[in-house]
């Protein structure tokens, strides 16, 4: 996959999802202060999934102490 089609993805995933906090990291973004976080993750995953994106949620028990997840590339 290209540069750009990943730079593409991850633009128009933070378009739909409109997270309200984020960081840019070299493989995708964090998505940061969640407060439900299980309804969160599934949204990503339906947008990622209605709009074919080149993308995965990772997320583990220490991210979840902070409301966090991450979108990134598989």
């Amino acid at each position: 996959m290209s540069d750009n089609k990943k730079v593409t993805d991850i633009q128009k995933f933070i378009e739909k999802f409109e997270p309200s906090k984020f960081k840019m990291l070299s493989r995708g973004i964090e998505i940061r202060g969640i407060k439900d976080l299980h309804k969160s993750i599934n949204f990503a995953k339906e947008v990622i999934e209605k709009l074919k994106l080149k993308l995965v949620i990772s997320h583990s028990a220490e991210m979840a102490m902070y409301g966090s997840f991450e979108v990134i590339y598989p």
